[in-house]
């Protein structure tokens, strides 16, 4: 569990699919069983507000981002217009992202994961460049689970998984290609 505080009244916590594993839990448990994800996120603010030295109290605001080959990304903000000491309440929203985000130290990576892709080229895929930083997004809409976790494995021996989403890299980024990465790597550096 990584945390990042953000303002006096928020923070965020990364939590990576291994830290929820050695917590007890599976990402089916935060979608399918309330009391058991209530349970995890009571656990991960207690950790939290120790470590950042942070009293939390009243309405606390928790929007949770599953990322399919990360983890999640935790975003909770402290509602400070109420402040009452006795209880602490929890609206919690979950959104999961269909695409994949990988994060390369080297555009040589890019291109090697690409040959490796090769047979895959019909793949929905955008390579981005965020300050000196690259990244490859991958549509997971049309996958399988076994094919994204055959991708998953793949990409994870030339990337890391990236908590940075599309939406900052759009935003903030440089598209370099767009929608089919795979193809036009492997027509321009085969």
């Amino acid at each position: 569990m990584r945390l990042e505080r953000i303002s006096v009244n928020q923070f965020k916590i990364f939590l990576t699919y291994d830290d929820l594993k050695d917590r007890g839990y599976s990402r089916e448990d935060l979608w399918n069983n309330l009391p058991k994800a209530n349970q995890l996120f009571q656990d991960m603010l207690y950790e939290a507000s120790e470590e950042l030295e942070m009293d939390l109290d009243g309405m606390l605001m928790v929007r949770v981002h599953m990322l399919q080959a990360q983890g999640m990304i935790i975003v909770v903000t402290q509602d400070e217009s109420t402040n009452d000491d006795e209880y602490i309440e929890l609206k919690v929203t979950m959104d999961e992202s269909k695409e994949l985000m990988f994060a390369f130290d080297s555009f040589e990576s890019i291109i090697q994961v690409s040959k490796t892709l090769r047979t895959k080229q019909s793949l929905k895929t955008t390579i981005f460049q965020l300050d000196g930083d690259y990244f490859m997004m991958i549509s997971g809409e049309s996958l399988s689970s076994d094919e994204r976790d055959d991708l998953i494995s793949i990409m994870s021996e030339f990337a890391s998984p990236s908590t940075v989403t599309s939406h900052i890299l759009q935003e903030y980024g440089s598209v370099i290609v767009k929608d089919r990465a795979i193809e036009v790597m492997n027509q321009y550096f085969s």
